[in-house]
């Protein structure tokens, strides 16, 4: 009964993140002169501010605390994994509290430590040679495909221990795929409803 509960608070705790990070500021985009083609062409003059960063989805918003957002969000990479990591490591073992023994790991086989660090650094790592995934079991992040069930996965490192398979109700968000085929070609993503 009590890890029923704890379940259902560390889904509830996902969920908020997620809520809490929706806006529709896109109201506010600077806009230029009427083109030729009579659209509204984008005005690229004057000073313009970093507001938002996700390299890894929902990293961002499961992992920074509220009053830290606007900090992390101009942070550059290459510092993010000083300012953060301990902060990061924080809210994992809050969220799964197995990761508070040092010798527990992940299925990539890291610490929280080791997790936390690479997670607070937050860059999409692309691989220039071999797969492309963000995780496929051999190959860890070294790009993201569209198909790539990227919740999923990071459920599976927070919440699956060492061979994945710890907390099964916790690791997966059990949306298998997208409701629409990918496209085959440029642009790739499927057609719109």
């Amino acid at each position: 009964m009590k890890l029923n509960n704890i379940k259902l608070a560390a889904i509830a705790l996902l969920v908020s993140f997620s809520a809490v990070n929706c806006s529709n500021d896109d109201d506010n985009r600077p806009t230029g002169p009427t083109g030729t083609n009579g659209t509204t062409e984008p005005n690229f003059t004057g000073v313009y501010a970093q507001e938002d960063q996700m390299g890894r989805p929902a990293i961002n918003t499961v992992f920074v605390s509220m009053g830290d957002k606007d900090t992390f969000n101009v942070t550059v990479p290459s510092n993010q994994g000083v300012a953060f990591q301990t902060k990061f490591q924080t809210k994992l073992e809050a969220l799964n509290p197995a990761h508070a023994d040092p010798m527990y790991t992940n299925a990539l086989g890291f610490n929280a430590e080791q997790f936390t660090g690479a997670l607070a650094t937050d860059v999409l790592t692309v691989s220039l040679v071999g797969t492309t995934t963000f995780f496929d079991g051999t190959n860890v992040l070294t790009g993201r495909t569209l198909a790539d069930d990227v919740i999923s996965t990071e459920l599976l490192l927070i919440f699956g221990g060492p061979m994945g398979t710890d907390n099964p109700g916790l690791t997966d968000d059990n949306v298998d795929g997208n409701d629409k085929s990918f496209l085959a070609s440029f642009p790739y993503l499927a057609t719109p409803h």
